[in-house]
């Protein structure tokens, strides 16, 4: 039987996830891989998206999928209980019934080529990238992405570049900086990224883009810029930073499993609906 006339079952996808996003390669703290499901279920449609809430289990089901694969592991913390009075239990419950598993690359999606991160630099356009962080086992792998555009442009031109390569939210772009200085060696972490403003390299760049900056920690990093020289700081939302990479998942599963369907949700699962009265610079 060819390749193309195989019927597929779950611990195939299963074994491809782990063959891309080598769950050894998750960061300690993760919980990634398979989180619901068995493995000899039929495989012949999977969802990618962000998140696992209740509006992409929802599409899932209704599609048909057999596996909604995401982003976020939905059991990253503790529970102690899966009833269906409570959110989690109550989204576990819907995708066993509906027959549909649940995956999560997470972490170690974010380390490799074709991650997280490396998709947005490669949308950003940056050249000669290369990890911020790199992994033990693999210097050519690791968190985030440090390069350089192909010539220096105002912070105010790289953060429209950088808007115009995300999905819209309601956050938007928010920046920290003189909207003319020029930058051209750009840090990035895609996610939540405080935890590296202090990291050498990103210290070195003239910006920094990630998500999620906390007060404190940005407005140091600025104050401490002011005297001893850092970067620019580019804030844009979670969700918007993590959902490029699923199309390019969606190509690299879709090669190695011919037959089965794969589909991006469009759904954004940013949690921000609406703000008010911003200031405009």
């Amino acid at each position: 039987m060819s390749q193309t006339q195989r019927s597929f079952e779950l611990a195939d996808l299963r074994a491809v996830a782990e063959e891309l996003w080598p769950g050894e390669i998750a960061e300690g703290w993760d919980r990634v891989g398979l989180v619901s499901g068995a493995d000899a279920a039929p495989l012949r449609r999977v969802l990618l998206a962000v998140d696992a809430v209740d509006a992409t289990v929802t599409e899932a089901i209704e599609w048909g999928a057999d596996a909604l694969l995401t982003h976020h592991p939905l059991l990253l913390r503790g529970v102690h209980s899966l009833a269906e009075d409570t959110a989690k239990g109550a989204l576990i419950a819907r995708l066993i019934r509906g027959g549909c598993a649940l995956l999560a690359a997470h972490t170690n999606a974010d380390q490799p080529a074709g991650g997280v991160s490396d998709v947005i630099a490669e949308r950003l356009g940056l050249m000669g990238s290369s990890p911020i962080v790199p992994h033990a086992s693999d210097p050519s792998i690791g968190i985030g992405r440090i390069g350089e555009l192909e010539s220096p442009e105002s912070l105010r031109a790289f953060a429209n570049r950088v808007a115009a390569a995300l999905p819209a939210t309601v956050s938007g772009v928010r920046v920290s900086g003189d909207p003319d200085r020029s930058v051209q060696r750009v840090a990035l972490l895609g996610g939540a990224g405080d935890s590296l403003l202090d990291h050498a390299a990103v210290r070195g760049a003239d910006v920094y883009l990630t998500s999620d900056l906390r007060h404190h920690p940005a407005q140091e990093a600025v104050e401490t810029g002011a005297v001893s020289g850092g970067p620019a700081l580019v804030d844009v939302a979670h969700w918007a930073s993590e959902s490029l990479w699923l199309d390019g998942a969606a190509d690299r599963l879709a090669e190695r499993l011919p037959g089965v369907e794969f589909h991006v949700s469009g759904i954004c699962t940013d949690p921000w609906t609406f703000s008010v009265g911003a200031r405009q610079a």
